[in-house]
């Protein structure tokens, strides 16, 4: 089979299963680049397929003789086929479908240079190129593509929050029933990182080394075109190389957060009896118990763990400390790198680290071999000074001791600075990121420099076994030196953070964690020491009285400082005010400081606005609520990864605290976060967000995401999980429709306003017949018109409710005449007709399935077409006798009637319709029959003519006789009149042009149906005199039946010599137009005159 067949086959195919022709002539408008501007309609998706198969059918139609192009061809129509009916499987080789694996990466690690670009999204031809179904199924849902790079976290995240039961009481508030779920959160988000870390690790290296062989990279084909190729194909089907590493940064931060909800939790909830811990709690957040009376000779450990088991507030501050040094550890480059990175002119990376501060020694030993000094350079020598000195005219050391910088006040080589810097800073970062002692030490005598991690031993939350009174004293000692200074910034930021300095510190942070370290750590070392000034007062010795310090921004223990203050002050400060407005870094603020609550408020009042910033929202209003800027995140519905988040952290307080989480704009994080899951094509998942809102938004939420929903399957496993999770499924389908219709609604002041349908063209002169205008109805339906059609076959899934249903069908019918929407309520007419629907409900109200708008049959056998004439045995009619007892029968036509009368003005509408559709129908056949010129085509046309015709005849007699007078009540009595009012008139004279039409192109007899027309008019059972009054349209009436009138007497005149007697359907004759004189008459019969 070649190209073309194949792709002609698949043209078929899709155009089969477009619903509608007038669609595809409005979507076929649209560009040829298989995008779909909005995921509301499944037909859309199909027109677009339709079109992209056209324009590559017709490339391949050019390249019949090529392999390739015929094995990617036949690759492509399975790829679309299965994109369509969501049946595609992975092709080896040539495609490789995306699958709800691949992890999250950010559109910027997709981009590659503009010459690739061009190439890999269009071919030679200019056509767009479809190698996966991935193409596809974002052509159906817009943000499918992003559901698709945060892969299966998404199912993942709402099946461990399916396990939160948030209906049962809790009696207490102990958070050990929500920790599995932060728990599991914070595992899938460490599988994540985990296998980022595979492909980006290396590229935190500074500089960064050359890129694996095993990583993805772009070569030249045969070709010379660039395309991307892997070593090991099997190793990325999660698609982890088109990753980034600000991918690899978003989720080690996510995990982060994680960890600080379970710590906060453990802080605010107090767990009882919970395990197992996670591994990373075990070793740094297990609270120690109370040890014996601390005394004199205590250690200082053993004292440290007893001030963090007595005071609560302390221990918080120590949680977070150690949440900051485990972050530092797990997210930040490697200290040799980063070292390198800020010194790269030192002589670190040349193997010199062991030779201690070597261009110094070197200087020092030259001055001495020309002096022939055995003994120790005094600076004070005459001539030192000009010996031992730097280019920029500074003194060196004479000696080589730590302190010989200090004591002598004098410098070293500044090759020498650049190598202490950063072996100050190697150290800096150690103590930041929580190393112990001992990996300080190996790694300071590697280089020789074991005296600075000597200096570096007293940490109370190291293996200090000292006295306690020894270590207060080098703690102040360390304070001394942090202020006075030393030869780097990274020395006096080591000795601060031993002492609990702050400024010292402040002056080496690079990030707003660094910042938050270098509080916290400040507050709890200080509260530390007042601990032991108070528990041992009366045995301080007295130096150490006068030189216990307190921080130099605090003057009091356990002074807190908000972390969202603290977000404030790095909002000024130029290195960090980026980072310090991070919706994500505010987020962890709000939890430090336990203002979650606040935080989220407020956060959901910004979203609300910037919901409403380009128009009204449909989704959610701007409150009135005071909103507090400093303490909210700016997000839009664009961050899907943080409303991710912050939807799930919601959720969990909600189910700790009720009522504290219930507010609208609170709220309005979770509905963002499942219009996200709506436009990623997660409708399943839907259900279960909207059932933890409150009952009134859960229903709106709902409602304005149903209608998108166009698969049937898709529907049905909506509609079932709705139930489930107890959600007033009735009411939705209500609101949805309710809602969009007021989207709709026309800017009139009364309800009962109707437009007049402009049926007719009265472009004709005056007293002339006037004529039908073809399309009347139009072509286009605007998307809210689409989706109230979509959001009314939600009713079929409903099961009985039958009053509801035809009410809210009347209801729309009545809503797309009031706004003229013709096209639409054909649209309504042929997906959810009464037939439809009757045979849908009454399986589950009668018991089977009958469509009511057939007779009813004569006996339930017939009905359930099982009525067999040749079996007439004994039992067999007894056995018919029992089922077609009188009573059953009775039952069944009661119930019958029931619901009929229940829809009879939905029928009614839908008739209407129909009788629109016939009449615009029949408007295309009189066009073809008025230019058919050719004879020989004269029976054909005439044929199609009659038979639209009588179609026309046979759907306006519902219309003539008794239409629209059933309304439940005053107000739609009143509607309904006004309906009639608007619509008979027009439709009436239509229907009046239609048989003058007929009548002379069909049969001169049909013109005796106008006159029965006037007939109906003038009857005192139908009102349509009357509304042709309240219209002022009578003298219109009486003008067409006069042209009518005429019609029929020259119709006469030219058939005066066929048989004008004959007999006609109902014994009407022509003769009572046949109008002589007596004298006429004598000179027929040949009497005289």
């Amino acid at each position: 089979m070649s190209p073309e067949e194949i792709w002609s086959g698949l043209l078929s195919a899709v155009d089969a299963n477009l619903r509608r022709s007038d669609i595809v002539e409005e979507e076929r408008k649209f560009d040829l680049n298989f995008e779909v501007k909005s995921s509301k309609s499944w037909q859309r998706a199909n027109v677009n397929a339709f079109n992209s198969v056209s324009v590559i059918s017709s490339s391949a139609a050019q390249q019949t003789d090529n392999y390739t192009t015929h094995s990617l061809v036949i690759a492509d129509v399975c790829l679309i086929i299965g994109g369509l009916f969501q049946m595609g499987s992975r092709a080896r080789h040539t495609i490789r479908e995306e699958s709800w694996d691949s992890l999250h990466y950010s559109d910027a690690s997709n981009e590659s240079s503009p010459g690739d670009e061009s190439e890999s999204s269009i071919n030679e031809q200019g056509i767009p190129a479809l190698r996966t179904v991935g193409d596809v199924q974002r052509a159906i849902y817009p943000l499918k593509a992003t559901a698709d790079r945060v892969g299966k976290q998404v199912e993942r995240f709402a099946e461990t929050l399916d396990r939160l039961n948030t209906q049962k009481q809790r009696k207490s508030k102990d958070c050990r029933h929500v920790l599995p779920i932060v728990y599991e959160y914070e595992r899938i988000a460490g599988v994540t990182v985990d296998r980022l870390r595979k492909v980006h690790q290396p590229d935190r290296e500074v500089p960064p080394r050359k890129p694996q062989r095993n990583r993805r990279r772009r070569s030249r084909s045969s070709s010379g075109r660039s395309t991307p190729i892997s070593i090991h194909e099997d190793e990325d089907e999660d698609g982890i190389s088109q990753t980034s590493l600000q991918d690899l940064k978003d989720w080690e931060e996510e995990r982060q957060t994680w960890r600080l909800l379970w710590l906060m939790l453990e802080l605010e909830y107090p767990p009882s009896n919970y395990h197992p811990y996670p591994s990373w709690h075990e070793e740094h957040f297990t609270r120690p118990s109370k040890h014996q009376p601390t005394h004199q000779y205590s250690s200082d450990q053993d004292v440290w763990e007893n001030f963090l088991a007595e005071h609560s507030e302390a221990w918080e501050k120590n949680v977070i400390v150690e949440w900051l040094k485990i972050g530092a550890e797990e997210t930040s480059p490697d200290i040799n790198a980063l070292v390198n990175e800020d010194e790269p002119n030192s002589d670190k990376r040349s193997g010199l680290w062991s030779h201690g501060w070597l261009h110094t020694k070197e200087a020092i030993k030259n001055v001495k071999e020309l002096r022939s000094w055995p003994l120790p350079l005094d600076p004070n020598s005459p001539g030192i000074d000009t010996a031992l000195a730097n280019p920029d005219g500074t003194h060196l050391v004479t000696q080589l001791d730590p302190d010989a910088f200090t004591r002598q006040g004098r410098t070293i080589s500044q090759a020498d600075v650049s190598r202490e810097r950063a072996t100050w800073q190697a150290c800096w970062e150690m103590l930041r990121r929580g190393r112990s002692w001992e990996t300080v030490r190996d790694w300071c005598q590697g280089r020789v420099e074991g005296w600075k991690a000597l200096a570096m031993h007293g940490d109370p939350r190291g293996s200090s076994l000292g006295a306690w009174h020894s270590r207060a004293l080098w703690r102040s000692i360390c304070l001394k030196a942090a202020k006075n200074g030393g030869i780097d910034p990274y020395e006096n930021a080591v000795y601060g953070a031993l002492s609990g300095d702050i400024l010292s510190v402040e002056k080496v942070v690079r990030s707003c964690d660094d910042y938050l370290f270098a509080h916290y750590n400040s507050y709890l070392l200080q509260s530390f020491d007042f601990y032991i000034e108070r528990k041992f007062s009366g045995r301080l010795p007295v130096n150490l009285k006068e030189r216990l310090v307190t921080s130099s921004i605090a003057d009091a223990p356990f002074m807190d400082v908000s972390p969202l203050k603290l977000v404030q002050r790095m909002r000024n400060m130029d290195p960090l005010k980026a980072e310090a407005t991070n919706p994500t870094k505010m987020l962890q603020a709000s939890l430090i400081s336990r203002g979650f609550k606040t935080f989220i408020q407020n956060t959901g009042l910004k979203l609300a606005q910037s919901a409403n910033q380009p128009g009204r929202s449909k989704l959610m209003k701007v409150s009135r609520k005071t909103l507090e800027p400093d303490l909210g995140a700016d997000i839009t519905f664009d961050d899907y990864d943080l409303l991710r988040i912050l939807t799930h952290m919601i959720l969990i307080f909600q189910d700790l605290d009720p009522a504290g989480y219930k507010s609208h704009a609170v709220e309005n994080i979770v509905v963002a976060y499942i219009d996200f899951l709506g436009k990623a094509g997660k409708h399943q998942l839907m259900p279960l967000y909207a059932s933890r809102l409150s009952e009134k938004r859960s229903i709106r939420c709902m409602g304005r995401q149903l209608p998108f929903i166009i698969d049937p399957s898709e529907r049905e496993t909506v509609m079932r999980l709705m139930k489930q999770y107890g959600l007033d499924v009735q009411e939705i389908l209500k609101t949805q429709i309710v809602m969009i219709m007021d989207d709709t609604s026309p800017n009139v002041d009364n309800s009962t306003t109707f437009p007049n349908l402009d049926i007719l063209d009265h472009s004709r002169k005056p007293k002339a017949m006037p004529t039908v205008r073809k399309n009347f109805s139009g072509e286009s339906m605007t998307e809210d018109e689409k989706d109230l059609v979509n959001g009314f076959e939600w009713y079929l899934l409903l099961d009985g409710h039958w009053p509801e249903t035809m009410s809210m069908g009347t209801m729309l019918y009545k809503h797309l005449l009031r706004i003229k929407a013709l096209a639409a309520a054909k649209y309504l007419a042929e997906t959810v007709n009464f037939s439809a629907i009757s045979l849908n409900k009454t399986k589950t109200i009668l018991g089977r399935a009958l469509d009511l708008t057939l007779s009813q049959p004569a006996s339930e056998d017939e009905a359930n077409g099982n009525l067999d004439l040749r079996r007439s045995t004994r039992s067999r009619s007894t056995h018919v006798r029992n089922r077609r007892s009188s009573s059953s029968r009775k039952r069944l036509k009661a119930q019958r009637g029931l619901l009929l009368s229940h829809s009879q003005s939905f029928r009614d509408l839908e008739n209407l319709v129909v009788a629109l559709d016939t009449l615009e129908y029949w408007k295309e056949k009189e066009t073809e029959a008025v230019q058919q010129e050719d004879p020989r085509h004269a029976r054909e046309w005439k044929a199609e003519m009659q038979q639209a015709h009588d179609a026309v005849v046979t759907t306006m007699q519902p219309i003539l006789h008794g239409w629209l007078q059933c309304p439940k009540d005053d107000a739609e009595a009143a509607e309904f009149e006004a309906i009639r009012v608007a619509i008979l008139p027009e439709l009436t004279l239509a229907y009046g042009s239609v048989l003058n039409f007929g009548g002379h192109a069909l049969s001169r007899e049909i013109l005796l149906q106008c006159m029965d027309l006037a007939a109906t008019v003038a009857s005192e059972q139908s009102d349509l005199a009357n509304c042709f009054t309240k219209a002022g349209r009578m003298s219109e009436f009486v003008d067409s039946m006069a042209v009518a009138s005429k019609s029929l007497l020259r119709a006469e005149e030219i058939g005066r010599k066929a048989n004008r007697k004959a007999r006609k359907l109902d014994g009407e004759n022509m003769g009572i137009w046949d109008v002589k004189t007596p004298r006429d008459r004598a000179l027929e019969l040949g009497l005289p005159t």
